[in-house]
């Protein structure tokens, strides 16, 4: 991703249980667990409202994440003992905090990969 002011927060703050980040293009409202220091957070739940008014989500885990939960697994019934890890709406990323998977956001949906990875939540 080319540097870009984008993923610059506009405003952020918390609702409730969510950690939300608005942007120039989108708003982001994260799920940390409860004291969870933000710029550590390696596995969370992610809602991502587009200018469209389009509400998208995913799970977003760090690398390190994705091989602490394996390891976790090893020996167990899960994922074959810890030998995959899968998960539909997944997004790995490299480094931990909401600054940088909010960064990483803002760079898919500035390369047109945002849509392939996120799934669109359709409200009736």
């Amino acid at each position: 991703m080319s540097p870009s002011t984008s993923s610059e927060p506009i405003e952020r703050g918390w609702d409730e249980t969510r950690y939300w980040v608005r942007v120039e293009n989108f708003q982001a409202s994260f799920l940390p667990s409860g004291g969870e220091d933000l710029d550590k957070v390696c596995n969370v739940d992610v809602f991502v409202t587009l200018k469209d008014g389009s509400c998208w989500t995913a799970t977003v885990f760090t690398v390190a994440e994705v091989e602490r939960l394996m390891k976790l697994w090893t020996g167990t019934d899960e994922a074959l003992g810890g030998r995959y890890f899968w998960v539909s709406d997944g997004l790995i990323v490299r480094d931990p905090g909401i600054g940088s998977m909010t960064d990483v956001i803002a760079g898919l949906i500035e390369n047109g990969e945002f849509a392939g990875i996120f799934q669109r939540v359709i409200n009736d």
